[in-house]
């Protein structure tokens, strides 16, 4: 086996890139990825350098490891600003770092993609032993991997720190329409979600579930324009251009579900979800004016029912949100990988990962005690 490095995805293959993707992951597709790069998106004048890892067997590649070289913290969702701050007090530089992500998405899946029938660990620790090597030579402080699967995260190396994180998803447990899942709630809590759902349609509010394929130009730019909102309102810019997904609407279209909500014939609101093979995944919403559970119906319960519908079986809304719980979300464990190439700080912030696993246990199970749904579930 030997390691290439990549500063662009279009220096790979489509086909063999995607030909190492599980469970039909729209993140870590060859198409998602090079939208990223090519729309401008990231860059490596935006803090975001492109250097992906394509492990090779002769000419074949059986792995691939998206990877970028950062100089600042944004856009990853696993937060290290204080380590960064720590490494500064010391008089030590914490950028640039090795991220091993994908830009601007909180989603668990493949963080190395590899081939069926190769030997999973002995890649994993080429990728990694290839990476610690470059940041001795290059005085790279770090490396971060965000996000991995549960499969994964048990495969890494033992060298790596392993940090703990919550998030709130939904599980279909095989039920007939939203109704039934309604069923599964204690009576108080079953009352306010259709008490929710109700003020929506009494504001005279209606959606449209569209797939790729179904989605007009005119549609695409309302949606962006109700993305870009989200930011102008805290002051912010927003991460993604509108090249990049004009991009997706093209190249992967297959996987992207946009609900749009309309009131008299005009738009107020648009989630914009991605459909994995047993997963959807929740990532952007936005709206111009505030309506009651507007928020909730869009993001969550016309997700819930498209799911339901389409025997989706997981409903990953991404970060955040503890007012996902009293919904039917269930707190469940992410979990990040970080290799320090100083071993004083590197202790130091095991040190720190143990404590805050011991916090992050403890809010987890208080978050379950406060599901909904009744005791016999």
């Amino acid at each position: 086996m030997r390691v290439k490095k990549i500063n662009s995805l279009t220096e790979v293959n489509a086909d063999c890139w995607n030909n190492l993707v599980q469970n039909k992951d729209p993140f870590v597709r060859h198409e998602f990825l090079l939208a990223l790069e090519q729309s401008g998106s990231i860059s490596a004048e935006k803090g975001w350098q492109s250097q992906h890892l394509l492990i090779l067997d002769q000419q074949e590649l059986i792995a691939a490891m998206p990877l970028y070289l950062k100089n600042h913290s944004r856009g990853e969702y696993v937060f290290d600003q204080q380590w960064a701050d720590a490494y500064y007090q010391s008089g030590m530089e914490y950028y640039p770092k090795w991220l091993n992500a994908i830009p601007f998405t909180p989603c668990q899946g493949q963080r190395i993609l590899i081939q069926d029938g190769q030997d999973i660990s002995a890649i994993m620790q080429l990728c990694i032993n290839t990476l610690q090597q470059d940041s001795e030579q290059n005085n790279i402080s770090s490396l971060h991997c965000l996000f991995p699967d549960h499969a994964q995260i048990k495969q890494l190396p033992q060298e790596m720190l392993i940090r703990v994180g919550v998030q709130f998803q939904w599980f279909n447990k095989n039920y007939r329409d939203f109704d039934d899942y309604l069923q599964s709630f204690t009576s108080r809590q079953r009352k306010n979600i259709k008490k929710e759902r109700r003020k929506v349609s009494e504001q005279g509010i209606q959606f449209q579930r569209l797939t790729g394929p179904e989605i007009s130009e005119q549609q695409w730019q309302v949606f962006f324009r109700f993305y870009e909102m989200t930011y102008v309102k805290r002051g912010q810019s927003a991460y993604l251009n509108r090249a990049f997904f004009t991009q997706l609407a093209e190249t992967m279209p297959e996987q992207i579900l946009l609900i749009l909500a309309n009131n008299d014939e005009v738009y107020v609101g648009a989630a914009l979800s991605f459909i994995g093979e047993n997963t959807l995944y929740g990532r952007y919403w936005g709206c111009y004016e505030e309506y009651q559970c507007l928020h909730f119906e869009a993001c969550y319960y016309q997700g819930l029912e498209y799911c339901i519908v389409q025997n989706k079986q997981v409903f990953d809304s991404g970060a955040q949100g503890e007012h996902k719980i009293s919904r039917g979300f269930e707190p469940i464990s992410t979990y990040s990988a970080h290799w320090m190439l100083n071993p004083e700080f590197a202790k130091l912030i095991a040190d720190f990962l143990q404590r805050e696993q011991e916090f992050i246990g403890d809010y987890k199970n208080n978050c379950r005690q406060q599901l909904p749904f009744k005791v016999s579930e």
